[in-house]
């Protein structure tokens, strides 16, 4: 009778299965891209359109103080709302350790007048030196006036 010999070192895999790696990693990613546009600290505004939208850039970086107003005439300050008659007290707070005392308004382009003006006044009250006017570059070649 001989003695039977198990190799089972042989049958060891020692590959790497990636496969459900990759998965994990492709739904991350899907999450990722789908939250993403969710995380900016905007009001949803249908701001003016434009033909000669000037850029500034620095309404878009962290610290930036935004005020925006909606169609209904809702003031928002950053993404809080506020009562329009503390807006000026609230921005002279936020400015209180800034050099850069500059504010961007965000209006809709649908919100009445009187409400964006009172706004940009109580803004200027609180000390704010230069107001940026927020507007979207217009898509397409339309001229203004049928041409």
């Amino acid at each position: 009778m001989g003695i039977a010999v198990r190799n089972e070192g042989a049958k060891v895999n020692s590959n790497i299965n990636v496969t459900p790696m990759v998965d994990v990693m492709l739904v991350l990613l899907i999450i990722f891209m789908v939250i993403t546009p969710m995380l900016q600290n905007k009001v949803q505004i249908d701001m003016a359109k434009v033909d000669n939208a000037v850029a500034m850039p620095d309404a878009d970086k962290d610290d930036a103080i935004v005020v925006a107003v909606t169609r209904d005439g809702g003031v928002f300050l950053g993404q809080n709302k506020v009562d329009p008659s503390q807006l000026g007290s609230l921005v002279r707070d936020k400015l209180a350790d800034k050099t850069d005392k500059t504010i961007y308004v965000r209006a809709d382009a649908r919100a009445q007048y009187r409400a964006v003006e009172d706004a940009i006044d109580d803004v200027r009250t609180a000390g704010v030196e230069e107001v940026g006017l927020l507007t979207q570059r217009r898509e397409g070649g339309n001229l203004a006036g049928g041409e």
